[in-house]
This record gives structure tokens, sequence and C-alpha cells, in this order.
């Protein structure tokens, strides 16, 4: 049992390491799509990857909110669902970002709607659940 868990300390740490390499690469590369588009000609001109940019910013905060996944799960030895979720509404957001409507059926819309929906609604009852997160459950008495 010790060797399984020295194994998984060493994935996780090996994942993590992963991760904070993808934001940190992922991060310098968005600065230089920016800088590109900001200052290079034609100059000002970000129109065209605007929605590209936006994806790659919800991109690095999804690996942000993972790389927490892995914090939290090596401190608590849990997942935590929030957190999950959390990353879930932010791919979500990405997606319909950089979604092209033109190319998807109507069917298609309507399960990124139930998708979208059925995620904030688990979210919004996770939240409602934990004591302390909603003005009802708070205690005010002295």
């Amino acid at each position: 049992m010790n060797e399984i868990r020295k194994i998984e300390r060493g994935v996780i740490f090996a994942l993590t390491m992963m991760m904070v390499l993808v934001i940190v690469v992922s991060t310098i590369e968005l600065g230089w799509i920016i800088f590109k588009d900001i200052f290079l000609p034609p100059i000002l001109l970000i129109d065209a990857e605007f929605y590209e940019i936006f994806g790659f910013f919800l991109m690095i905060l999804i690996a942000i909110e993972l790389l927490e996944t892995i914090r939290a799960y090596v401190r608590d030895r849990i997942v935590h669902v929030e957190v999950v979720l959390t990353v879930a509404l932010i791919a979500i957001a990405r997606k319909v970002i950089i979604l092209d409507f033109d190319q998807l059926t109507g069917l298609t819309l309507i399960g990124i709607g139930v998708i979208i929906l059925s995620t904030a609604g688990a979210y919004y009852l996770l939240r409602r659940s934990m004591p302390g997160s909603c003005p009802e459950n708070v205690d005010t008495s002295p």
C-alpha cells in the first residue's frame, strides 16, 4: 500500500508540474498574440481574433482551476465538487464564446442550453446547500 501511495504522489507531482508548464506557456503565447494584434501591422486590428483571444483566456482559467482541483485533492484527499463544477462552467462558457452558431443545428443548440442550465443548476444547488453560503442560512443571533 505504501508503494501505491508513492506512485500516486509521483503522478500527482508530475501532473502538477505539467499543468504549471501548460499555464505558463499558454500565458506567454496569449501575451504574444495580444502584443502582435495590437502593435504589429495592421495596428489595433483585433476583431478577427477577438473571440479566439477570449477563448484563450478562458482556457487558461480552466487550467488554473484544474490545478486547484489537483491541489485540493492532494490537501484533502477528496475531489471538491464545487471546483469541478466551476471548471465545467468555465469550459462551457469558453465553448459558447468560440462556437460558430451558423454551423450548428437547432437540436445542438438546445443540447448546449440544457448542459448550461443543468450545470448552473447543480452549482446553484451545491452552493445553496453549503452552510453559510446563503443569507437565510446565516445565523445572525447575538
